[in-house]
């Protein structure tokens, strides 16, 4: 195996562990730096890697919590805007920031970006959230690099994820709606006649089609970062946000950055200039979904799936709208729940077709709610490519590293679906 990742990172020394545990040899270790770093120089993949060894299987793991790699995508990102036709005058244009402050503020925010060069050059805040939609576009573009440098030194490779597929996964707009097209219950969109770019036309749709209750995610973020549970009052008009962003004025422009606990906004302006931001970004907006509660706390069930098997499940359960584990909200085991058999088996069924819906695919977390009431039915909210850290879960007596080493061990080559 050819496992591309961070080095010294949780994930990459928890999965060695495993195939240590399972007797298999090391995964060989290609970091995203020394990639990205060769590919700057002009270099490619094949420089990296023994040409002439059989095609490995590939497993790209989450590229996140190396500074060095988020500045190397956002170059990328930066590169392929260019690339497209775009003008660094668009460019600079379209990056106009609030110069006020947040309470007297009446600008609208735009997207925000980098140049190639500036991206190398950034100092990290820590916590800020950098140019979203431009980190995606590089994102995305190391994927279908290294997909094609992949192929052309091994036409056989095989990934454990497609490179195309995680893309897909991780474009939270784009896997609603291809989940939606396969049949999988995902919560509906907010309708609108016209692309929701702003604040204005976010509570225009919200008024027109009556949706007084939505969540605003990020479109490409990961763990809680850029969602806002958000709901007006048809009546006063008075709004609430609940949501993991904060806000600051940083040398003239505002700035925003993940919080370890949620905010709560109710001033006009602070939820404007919010909401300006996520939607120029890119965001999902979908339905606020009533979930199924326990001892006053709603909770989500994140399902590991592997090789179409449904494993290791965590429910993630809270007091606030928002249930990702790391905002300190409670962990608990199904059977501890006393979740019962009828509704693990639909959370199960859930999971395991949304994951048929990705045929190249080998593994992923799908998170998971189940709707209030008697008859309560499943929406699946996220796909995570990378959704099997999970800790402290245990199925079949092994960890998740350590349950899908077992199963890789029975079914290689790969069977995706």
């Amino acid at each position: 195996m050819l496992l591309i990742g961070n080095l010294d990172n949780r994930r990459t020394a928890g999965l060695q562990e495993a195939r240590k545990q399972a007797g298999m040899s090391p995964a060989h270790m290609l970091s995203y730096g020394q990639l990205l770093h060769t590919w700057r120089e002009g270099g490619s993949l094949a420089e990296l890697v023994q040409a002439n060894s059989p095609a490995p299987l590939i497993r790209l793991d989450a590229p996140g919590e190396d500074w060095d790699v988020e500045r190397g995508l956002l170059q990328l990102g930066a590169l392929d805007f260019k690339e497209s036709g775009d003008t660094m005058h668009d460019l600079k244009r379209s990056a106009r920031r609030v110069r006020s402050d947040l309470s007297s503020s009446s600008q609208k925010i735009g997207q925000e970006t980098f140049s190639a060069e500036a991206s190398l050059r950034l100092e990290q805040q820590w916590g800020r959230i950098y140019a979203p939609a431009q980190w995606f576009r590089g994102w995305k573009t190391f994927l279908n690099r290294a997909a094609q440098e992949a192929r052309e030194v091994w036409p056989d490779v095989q990934f454990w994820n497609d490179p195309a597929e995680i893309g897909l996964m991780f474009d939270k707009r784009e896997c609603q709606l291809h989940l939606a097209q396969h049949g999988i219950p995902v919560p509906p969109l907010l309708p609108s006649s016209q692309p929701i770019n702003c604040w204005e036309i976010l509570r225009e749709a919200m008024n027109v089609s009556q949706m007084h209750r939505v969540f605003v995610k990020l479109a490409c973020g990961s763990g809680a970062s850029g969602v806002v549970a958000y709901q007006i009052n048809p009546r006063t008009g008075e709004e609430i946000a609940v949501t993991t962003v904060g806000m600051e004025i940083f040398q003239g422009q505002t700035v925003f950055y993940n919080e370890g606990k949620l905010q709560r906004y109710t001033r006009h302006n602070e939820i404007r200039i919010l909401m300006d931001w996520l939607c120029a970004e890119g965001a999902q907006i979908e339905r606020w979904m009533p979930k199924a509660a326990l001892n006053q706390r709603v909770y989500d069930v994140r399902q590991l799936v592997a090789a179409g098997q449904a494993g290791h499940a965590v429910m993630r359960l809270s007091r606030t709208p928002i249930t990702n584990l790391h905002l300190r909200n409670e962990r608990m085991l199904p059977a501890e729940a006393g979740l019962d058999e009828l509704h693990m088996s639909m959370i199960q069924k859930a999971a395991q077709d949304t994951m048929m819906t990705f045929p190249d695919s080998w593994s992923a977390g799908i998170d998971v709610l189940l709707t209030n009431g008697m008859n309560p039915r499943t929406y699946v909210l996220d796909v995570n490519p990378f959704g099997d850290l999970l800790y402290r879960v245990k199925h079949q007596g092994m960890s998740p590293y350590e349950w899908e080493m077992k199963l890789l061990r029975k079914e290689e080559p790969v069977k995706h679906a």
